[in-house]
């Protein structure tokens, strides 16, 4: 760990924010250059690496950008920002962890994982309603109750007083929070809906869902003893004037006050409903006109549905790849922080970063950090996500009798052709790429338990036998967050106008609900993640391994090996019952890929309830199948190791690390072999034969009876020592 303090760095191909800068613009040209400077890979550091998901959303941004369509009175949602729109009739929407629909995933992933129960039995509808109108209003009742409490505090203290002025400094955050939404209609647009239901069902009664005409009234006794409730008077001027002296006024001013200083184009509306909302008073009139409102209320909530609808099926792809950058991170569950992962996001699309006149800065890149004695910012493992999978053979509907599935453009993926481009280029650097295919009904734990992995070696055929393919690692399942038969969301209902009010419809197609059509992580994100996560000696211990040797990282962990993926469990909840004997037969005669399983499964008398690993493969092939991924690390780990204290594979220096020696490097290694992440295990051994003629060294490691070989280009210029 002195010599190389991480073996976690990946490298994620995939644009987040096409805004931001990527890359291939950050290298630049790199005619007649064999690597960057060190000032040029600090600049990269500071725009793409990131060590957690809050600095990921802070330094990438993701937003969704909406314009409004006067021609057919819709909005209009893109990922890429508008070209050829003035920048004013454009609103830029942050997609962070105050977005709601992010919100709502997150919750549900938390819940699920708490719960541990497979997706058949989980409760997705009590969740999905997080974004409906009720539910962003309930939110935004928190920020007021935060407001309110704060602003009580702030009035009642003196001028001057620290404290105030620190109060002061959570007011002005709390402020921003509720003031961005002034400009912004679509997120207006549940208030005015939610303020329209209190005002019109103010008087709803139990048994009906019906309003009555609502006058305000107090309960006194009458002349004769008589029971009975009199209209309340009416709040006048002078009342009005005395409420001044309440803070409950003084912060509806001010909410009205910073309402007219910030909107560009104020609406008297909208200021009412601004200050209703989190500032509200006793109403000094409550006449409105009812079948306006109704109107109002049910062209509100048709907008904001469509509107909601088209900003999900926009968003889903961009929000697909937040979750997978935060299941990354994720695995990584250690309290005592040691060797974090890190991930560098190229931010840009990987058919672009393929091209050949592209190749050379991405080689110039990794050259730069794999190809150099300083190990900071070595580049270990790649994430490929969402290879595309053509659809089987489908029998083609000459007449539709049904309503069915509409025809709508296939998400764009990466290619085979892409994949096998970039592992060409990243087997020179000794870069494990980890890829899946794109995520969705077919790929996930059900849909594999249902159709097999057939499918899925086959498309695989054309990486193996090839001088990359123990670089390449096919990651399967992909995961579910919510299932597509279960995305539905409703909304609200419409409403209609009634001789003594309004009335919530009781018709199901007043039912207003939108379908998410399924949220899916691809599997590539979670096996680096874990992979990186227990490169840590400190991840290891805390995952109930005795013996863990701090001094040296995970590149010999064998997640396969005797009871550790019950010990090194992903933070995914279970999603199904189980493969079934013959699907887990397939995986095993031909031990393909990194699989996760979602089995049954106890560690000490304790139910396992999260998604584990099954098989940790590269598509190298052996006698047996194919090859385990640590095979790979470990080879690259020794030959860094070597290469250092070789002096760059100086032959007596060579002669040296192999040697019997006590403080020769082989024989550290080999007197440490207890431990679960020793670079030398029992059933383990490492030797070597020089080639005088060829300048070559053939170094054997062998791992419990398998040899792997590697071999290195000896200095020249030394004397030769015999072995």
């Amino acid at each position: 760990m002195e010599i190389i303090n991480q073996t976690n760095r990946t490298m994620l191909f995939e644009e987040i924010n096409p805004e931001k800068l990527d890359l291939l613009t950050l290298v630049g040209d790199v005619k007649g250059i064999d690597s960057l400077s060190d000032e040029k890979i600090k600049e990269i550091n500071e725009k793409l690496l990131v060590k957690s998901f809050d600095e990921f959303l802070d330094k990438f941004s993701p937003t969704v950008y909406s314009f409004y369509n006067a021609a057919n009175q819709k909005v209009m949602y893109t990922l890429k920002k508008p070209e050829g729109i003035q920048d004013d009739c454009i609103s830029e929407i942050a997609i962070d962890q105050n977005n709601d629909f992010l919100k709502m995933l997150f919750t549900l992933i938390d819940t699920k994982r708490s719960q541990g129960i497979t997706n058949v039995d989980f409760k997705f509808e009590n969740l999905l309603d997080m974004i409906s109108p009720k539910k962003v209003m309930d939110d935004i009742r928190q920020v007021r109750k935060e407001i309110h409490y704060l602003y009580d505090e702030y009035d009642k203290l003196d001028e001057g007083d620290p404290k105030k002025l620190d109060t002061g400094d959570k007011l002005n955050i709390l402020f921003e929070v509720a003031s961005k939404n002034y400009n912004n209609v679509m997120a207006m647009l549940p208030l005015a809906i939610e303020d329209i239901k209190t005002r019109l069902l103010l008087g709803n009664s139990q048994e009906d869902g019906e309003t009555e005409k609502l006058q305000i009234g107090t309960l006194t006794i009458g002349e004769a003893g008589e029971l009975k409730i009199i209209e309340a008077p009416q709040t006048t001027g002078t009342d009005v004037m005395l409420l001044e002296e309440n803070s409950q006024y003084g912060l509806s001013t001010v909410f009205e006050e910073d309402y007219q200083a910030i909107t560009d184009s104020p609406s008297a509306y909208v200021k009412d409903l601004v200050v209703r909302t989190f500032a509200p008073l006793p109403a000094i009139k409550t006449d409105f006109n009812i079948e306006t409102e109704v109107q109002n209320y049910n062209t509100y909530l048709e907008f904001y549905k469509d509107a909601k609808d088209e900003f999900v099926k926009t968003v889903k792809p961009l929000v697909e790849k937040l979750l997978g950058v935060k299941m990354y991170f994720d695995q990584y569950t250690t309290k005592n922080r040691g060797m974090q992962p890190s991930l560098l996001i190229t931010n840009t699309k990987l058919d672009m970063l393929v091209k050949s006149n592209n190749i050379p800065r991405l080689s110039a890149y990794l050259n730069t950090v794999n190809g150099k004695n300083d190990f900071t910012d070595t580049i270990w493992y790649g994430i490929v996500p969402g290879i595309e999978l053509e659809e089987t053979g489908r029998t083609k509907v000459s007449r539709a009798r049904f309503k069915g599935n509409e025809k709508t453009a296939k998400q764009e993926g990466n290619t085979m052709e892409s994949l096998s481009m970039l592992l060409d280029t990243v087997k020179e650097h000794k870069v494990q790429v980890f890829f899946n295919f794109m995520a969705e009904v077919e790929t996930t734990f059900n849909g594999i338990a249902t159709t097999g992995i057939d499918r899925l070696i086959d498309k695989c055929a054309v990486l193996t036998r090839k001088d990359y393919s123990e670089f390449a690692i096919p990651c399967l399942p992909n995961f579910t967050i919510i299932p597509k038969d279960k995305s539905g969301v409703i909304i609200d209902t419409r409403m209609h106008a009634t001789e003594n009010g309004a009335q919530l419809s009781k018709e199901k197609e007043d039912i207003l609900k939108l379908w998410i059509e399924g949220v899916y992580v691809g599997a590539s994100y979670v096996a680096a993640g874990i992979v990186s996560a227990y490169q840590c000696p400190e991840y290891l211990k805390e995952a109930s391994f005795r013996q863990v040797q701090r001094n040296y990282p995970g590149v010999r962990f064998d997640i396969e090996a005797g009871d550790h993926a019950l010990r090194a469990v992903t933070t995914m909840a279970k999603e199904i019952s189980g493969f079934t004997n013959n699907i887990k037969d397939a995986i095993n005669s031909r031990s393909f890929g990194f699989v996760f399983s979602s089995e049954n499964a106890q560690l000490q008398d304790k139910d396992i309830k999260r998604i584990t690993v099954y098989k940790a493969r590269s598509l190298a092939m052996d006698d047996n199948g194919f090859d385990s991924i640590y095979k790979t690390q470990v080879s690259t780990y020794i030959e860094r190791i070597l290469r250092f204290q070789s002096g760059d594979f100086k032959h007596d220096n060579i002669v040296k690390f192999f040697s019997n020696n006590p403080n020769s490097q082989k024989s550290k290694w080999l007197n440490d072999k207890g431990y679960v992440n020793s670079i030398i295990q029992e059933g383990d051994d490492i030797g070597y034969v020089i080639d005088e003629k060829t300048s070559l060294c053939q170094i054997d490691l062998v791992f419990n009876g398998n040899v792997k070989n590697l071999e290195v280009t000896i200095t020249k210029g030394t004397s030769a020592v015999k072995a």
